[in-house]
């Protein structure tokens, strides 16, 4: 799997943090990390600069990595890591849960089998915070998804059922991403393409529309 870490401005500190754990856990499991965020050496930047990234951004970046298959999975966040959910849930093609502690990122992907994790790394990010970010990369790392909670009859298929039919719902509200993209304020979308990023993307881009449409930003 190839798992991409995306953060904003506001928690370039922990990028690093973030990162060797995420790293630490998944590497030996197999995954793959890319690690598009903004991290310390970044974070002189100003709001309106080239690789500023705030929480818009991340949704921008998660949209395009999940949608061209670049990554299968996303792992964000922000302070309280609901400005990273909403903007990444408004963005076709990513489901995004919010998680603080294990169980959450456990229950999320067995029940709603999901393509993106959403963290607060300001608020309640204390004393064992690093203990607690292992736990949850391990859990929703270590296993397969969409296995279903509780282990009941009929449980698995029944919630399955209901996380495809999500994905479904939202391709028939949302716009298309290539027009979704092109009808938002395009300072918003270029900034999103830093050169992290677009490494990530060039390298991983399965999607020709989705490439042509990048390029032709830059």
């Amino acid at each position: 799997m190839k798992i991409a870490m995306i953060n904003e401005f506001s928690q370039s500190a922990k990028n690093d943090l973030v990162l060797s754990v995420l790293k630490e856990v998944v590497e030996p499991m197999g995954h793959t990390v890319y690690n598009t965020g903004m991290s310390t050496a970044d974070a002189p930047l100003q709001l309106g600069e080239p690789g500023y990234l705030t929480y818009l951004n991340i949704g921008v970046q998660a949209a395009l990595l999940l949608n061209s298959g670049a990554v299968d999975f996303v792992v964000t966040g922000c302070g309280t890591g609901q400005g990273a959910l909403m903007a990444c849930n408004m963005m076709p093609g990513v489901v995004c849960g919010y998680c603080i502690e294990p169980s959450d990122a456990y229950l999320f992907l067995q029940i709603n089998n999901g393509n993106a994790l959403s963290l607060p790394y300001a608020k309640g990010f204390g004393w064992g915070a690093d203990v607690n970010l292992k736990n949850i990369f391990n859990i929703a790392f270590g296993s397969p998804k969409g296995m279903g909670y509780p282990n009941e009859p009929g449980r698995k298929e029944s919630q399955n059922r209901n996380a495809a039919k999500l994905v479904e719902v939202k391709a028939a509200i949302a716009k298309p991403l290539v027009q979704a993209l092109s009808d938002m304020d395009q300072d918003i979308v270029k900034r999103s393409l830093t050169p992290r990023f677009l490494e990530c993307f060039n390298e991983g881009c399965k999607d020709p529309e989705l490439k042509k449409f990048v390029d032709s930003l830059l």
